[in-house]
């Protein structure tokens, strides 16, 4: 069937820099992939990479061991997927300039994300990374080296000096970096070639971009992840990128993590929407113009922003999206696949319950997901915004002065018990799935920021109920001053 897709490599993208799941989950949802059309992975792995010697304080806590990246390696190549490995080397340094051992290297002083272009320091960094990465990538042919979203870049001291000489610009600049590291890459490893996103070349003069010598050595990847992606601007950017001399192209779509960064499920519908458009970009050019597509899965904007929608959670979008590009449209037979690969009745009509959430690895995760984001704010924002004996009887002003009717303990608390209570069971159950296909500081992580304040608000009524109901009472208030019908002394 792959044959009528004008996408040969379907990639779905791991980024690691945010929940990276273990390698046992890994285990049982690669042969899903693989099943749903994806015929290879790009690893971001930013600090999730077992860096050695002076690079090793770029790990994370539990980075994965150069064991597992093998074991990764090895489960991936049994399921036919291919791996590109992903290192920036450019902008989305956060994980490497935050390090006060290598903070004298930003572009910035005081922001982390941008790597200064002119020390040379800087490319030798960048240059062990890749060393490192391709030492336990043996077999790959390409390697991703980022370089998208280069903010500040020109507004350091020496970029500025550099800019003031005749005939140098922010572009030239940007080239500049991208061919010394694809040359390093080259180097290294003659066989592999470097990918690069492409926002950062778009804009440039095509007369720069040919000279540069860039487009001999590298291939760029054209990313939008917009439902209302603009085709025929796409199709001249192509256009464009091979009057420059790129000799081949890549696309890069989203299934997850491109709505909004504290996104907990994602909107099937909008990237469908994104990849009806991609196979129109292809379709109006001759057949492999594209040599690939990258279905991008974002874990977090940036390495500080907050966790969107874990792998589990995107399993249904990324299914869909995958048979789409396959069908050439999702019709009645794209979907059917879809609903039977997953276990799932109605890919439309998913219910929240876990009775109906599917059943392909992740899929009680999704179940569990669904629930706290779609039910749980809005829970306890209905008994504390909607009780009447709450906003009549127990508002802020009323906990503050620990002021109630006795009988209204009666009438408030135990439905606040019972809510409480209801969603402490599914959170302990979301908790001990979430640890099954990720590590405890992830797990950690989501529950702070996707259930406790709900729950912090639910415990904290009832600790001021609790406070109320066995506190003495006030003390009454001071006299008033004579009214008309008080008795007067004679």
């Amino acid at each position: 069937m792959s044959g009528s897709t004008p996408f040969k490599m379907r990639l779905v993208h791991l980024d690691l820099k945010g929940a990276p799941p273990k390698v046992s989950y890994l285990s049982e949802i690669f042969p899903l992939f693989r099943a749903l059309g994806a015929n290879g992975l790009l690893i971001e792995y930013e600090d999730m990479f077992p860096y050695e010697g002076p690079l090793r304080l770029l790990r994370a806590k539990y980075a994965y061991s150069p064991s597992e990246i093998k074991e990764i390696l090895h489960l991936a190549g049994l399921n036919e997927l291919e791996v590109i490995p992903l290192v920036q080397t450019f902008g989305h340094m956060e994980f490497v300039l935050k390090h006060a051992a290598f903070a004298h290297l930003r572009e910035v002083g005081p922001f982390p994300c941008t790597l200064n272009p002119h020390e040379a320091e800087s490319l030798a960094l960048v240059g062990a990374m890749i060393d490192q990465v391709l030492e336990l990538h043996p077999g790959a042919r390409w390697l991703h080296i980022g370089c998208d979203e280069v903010y500040y870049l020109g507004e350091g001291e020496a970029s500025r000096r550099w800019l003031q000489q005749e005939q140098n610009s922010i572009g030239k600049l940007c080239l500049s970096h991208m061919r010394a590291v694809a040359s390093r890459v080259q180097a290294r490893r003659p066989s592999v070639t470097p990918l690069v996103w492409d926002d950062m070349l778009r804009d440039l003069p095509e007369d720069q971009l040919t000279a540069s010598g860039v487009p001999q050595l590298v291939e760029p990847v054209l990313w939008d992840y917009a439902a209302d992606l603009d085709v025929h601007g796409k199709v001249l950017l192509m256009q464009k990128y091979w009057r420059c001399g790129f000799l081949r192209l890549w696309a890069a779509s989203a299934f997850k993590g491109a709505t909004g960064p504290s996104q907990a499920v994602p909107p099937i519908k909008h990237h469908l929407r994104n990849h009806v458009q991609w196979l129109q970009v292809a379709g109006s050019r001759p057949t492999d113009s594209l040599q690939g597509i990258i279905l991008t899965g974002w874990q977090r904007y940036d390495h500080f922003s907050v966790l969107c929608e874990l792998l589990p959670a995107g399993v249904p979008s990324l299914a869909a999206c995958l048979q789409l590009l396959l069908h050439g449209g999702f019709d009645e037979d794209a979907k059917a696949k879809v609903e039977n690969l997953l276990g799932i009745s109605n890919l439309e009509m998913m219910d929240p319950v876990r009775e109906g959430a599917g059943s392909f690895p992740g899929s009680n995760i999704l179940a569990l997901v669904t629930q706290v984001s779609l039910h749980l704010r809005s829970s306890v924002d209905v008994l504390l915004e909607g009780n009447t004996y709450i906003t009549g009887w127990f508002s802020p002003y009323h906990r503050r002065r620990k002021l109630i009717h006795p009988v209204m303990v009666q009438h408030i608390q135990p439905a606040a018990l019972s809510l409480l209570a209801q969603w402490s069971t599914l959170v302990q159950e979301l908790e001990a799935t979430l640890q099954l296909a990720f590590y405890p500081d992830a797990v950690e992580e989501w529950l702070e920021e996707n259930v406790h304040p709900s729950l912090q608000r639910l415990q904290a009524l009832l600790q001021d109920l609790s406070e109320v109901a066995t506190s003495p009472p006030p003390p009454p208030p001071p006299p008033t001053s004579p009214g008309r019908d008080a008795v007067q002394d004679p």
